[in-house]
């Protein structure tokens, strides 16, 4: 292979390799069937994507067939696939965004030429895919493919021909396919060579020495041990899965980390409102003294970031004592994509106050179409209370194991398609690694874990997130105008002091309310 026969020379940029040591390794072994676990973002898929370009620019080399679990993840590749031949200075043709019949429909995939004849296609993760192909298979964050084990029987038929085959993923559970695939090799009953590659390792191959020098700062023992500990720290209870290459024992996360981080975006505020036991005693005019204080510094300046013309929706999971309130609009942009224009946390607000902070919100939101809200338990009291104030628009919902069958796939599409956004915000991203596969149903795992505040946490938002996304999905409410009997009208004019026959809409009298008639 010539990307493994050149080794650091080969990936050299004047007197310093390109590559680092288990980057090189990875490349310079022959085997035609390697398997990595590996951490998070240490580079792997960027050195396979120097391998696909060294092998498709060579006359004697080879087509290499990429497969993400998503489009993304195919863009991402052939965009490093095109920084390579720069870098080496191979020559290629621009990017190509093709379509690819699968199972009766075109789906996007990407392609990049080069004058060899060969080239570099990332497709999607149908086993049907690499039928008749040749060349290399590369099978990327294969912990989190549907069907591993036809996607593997299928790549495995290119190595009759000469052909390769790399799987790469940090580990999703013990039960996964792709642990079982590690522990089969570790056992022998595979021979396919196993490279594991946890943060440790590639510290110690200097990952944050190249970190330094990107970032133009100096380099030190005691700032490298503060990086890892910052990153554990963020990781949490996944730090061992996701950092150290130790599947987690209680059943795969429903959401690959890197996938939630890419619909992560900066900016989106998250509202916190916190108070000890002894508010929940105090007298009512203080309670919602405090509830008026905290939507104005903090509610109506995040209010400023709704579009006027956009359709608003509504997720609410409810908490009282112990785990968090959590609501969560959703806008749909013009692109059909649900925008979020910030989330409010509320932890040990009592249920008066929660629903004055939830009421002041729904108002305010423009042309709101509908809410889901948790009506478990004590959650029921404020489900109620909001769908008495905005009629049908409001969906009480029982979580139920049927409810997270039916649902929780369609959220999951929305992060795989990118047609969602949420918060930069690591409690945020904690609570959605927190939804794990229990028996084929993706729910929030028993276990509650603490944030870098110390409070409890048993993923709030995640599930005030997919309610939100549930109720925009749901069909509109219909309504009927009828004019009222003049008697009605009369009636509204005395209690509003007169006026003409529009005043009581007008002046949000007991006519110009949803659901006052």
């Amino acid at each position: 292979m010539s990307a493994a026969g050149g080794g650091a020379t080969t990936l050299a940029k004047g007197a310093e390799p390109i590559l680092l040591p288990y980057q090189v390794r990875w490349l310079a072994d022959p085997a035609p069937v390697k398997v990595a676990e590996k951490s998070r973002r240490v580079g792997l898929t960027w050195t396979e994507a120097a391998a696909a370009v060294l092998e498709a620019s060579g006359r004697r080399g080879s087509d290499t067939w990429y497969l993400g679990y998503n489009r993304d993840m195919a863009r991402e590749f052939i965009g490093m696939a095109a920084a390579w031949a720069r870098v080496f200075d191979r020559a290629a043709r621009a990017v190509e965004e093709i379509a690819v019949a699968d199972a009766g429909r075109d789906l996007q995939a990407y392609r990049l030429h080069f004058s060899s004849g060969h080239k570099i296609v990332a497709l999607s993760s149908r086993p049907a895919n690499l039928r008749g192909k040749q060349g290399r298979a590369v099978i990327d964050e294969a912990a989190f493919h549907e069907d591993l084990g036809g996607l593997l029987k299928a790549a495995l038929a290119l190595t009759v021909w000469g052909g390769v085959v790399r799987v790469i993923s940090t580990h999703n559970g013990v039960d996964n396919p792709f642990n079982q695939l590690v522990n089969e090799i570790r056992a022998g009953r595979r021979q396919y060579a196993l490279h594991r590659i946890t943060l440790d390792d590639a510290l110690a191959d200097g990952l944050f020495h190249r970190i330094c020098r990107r970032q133009g700062r100096a380099w030190s023992a005691a700032a490298e041990a503060a990086w890892r500990a910052e990153l554990f720290a963020q990781y949490g209870e996944d730090a061992d899965e996701e950092l150290l290459c130790i599947p987690r024992a209680s059943g795969g996360a429903y959401l690959a980390t890197a996938l939630i981080e890419d619909r992560m975006v900066g900016g989106i505020p998250v509202a916190r409102w916190e108070m000890p036991e002894a508010f929940a005693r105090a007298a009512e005019e203080v309670r919602s003294r405090a509830a008026a204080d905290f939507c104005a510094e903090q509610v109506a300046p995040a209010l400023a970031r709704l579009e006027p013309g956009a359709m608003s929706f509504i997720g609410e999971d409810f908490g009282r004592s112990g785990d968090l309130t959590v609501i969560w609009p959703l806008q749909l942009t013009a692109e059909l994509k649900r925008r979020t224009p910030f989330v409010v946390e509320l932890r040990n607000i009592p249920f008066k106050q929660q629903e004055e902070v939830l009421f002041y919100i729904i108002d305010r939101l423009p042309r709101f179409v509908a809410g889901a809200m948790d009506a478990r338990g004590n959650g029921q009291y404020l489900a109620e209370r909001a769908a008495q104030r905005y009629g049908g628009r409001i969906r009480q919902v029982m979580l139920t194991t049927e409810w997270y069958r039916e649902n929780m796939p369609r959220y999951r599409a929305a992060f795989e398609d990118g047609t969602i956004e949420l918060p930069r915000d690591v409690a945020i991203l904690g609570d959605h690694r927190a939804l794990v596969v229990e028996r084929g149903v993706a729910r929030v795992a028993e276990r509650r874990t603490r944030d870098g505040a110390g409070g409890q946490r048993h993923g709030d938002s995640a599930i005030a997130a997919a309610l939100a996304y549930y109720a925009s999905l749901a069909p509109g409410e219909e309504y009927d105008y009828r004019t009222p009997p003049a008697a009605w009208l009369e009636r509204g004019r005395r209690a509003l002091g007169g006026g003409d026959e529009e005043a009581p809409g007008r002046r949000g009298g007991r006519f110009g309310r949803a659901g006052a008639w």
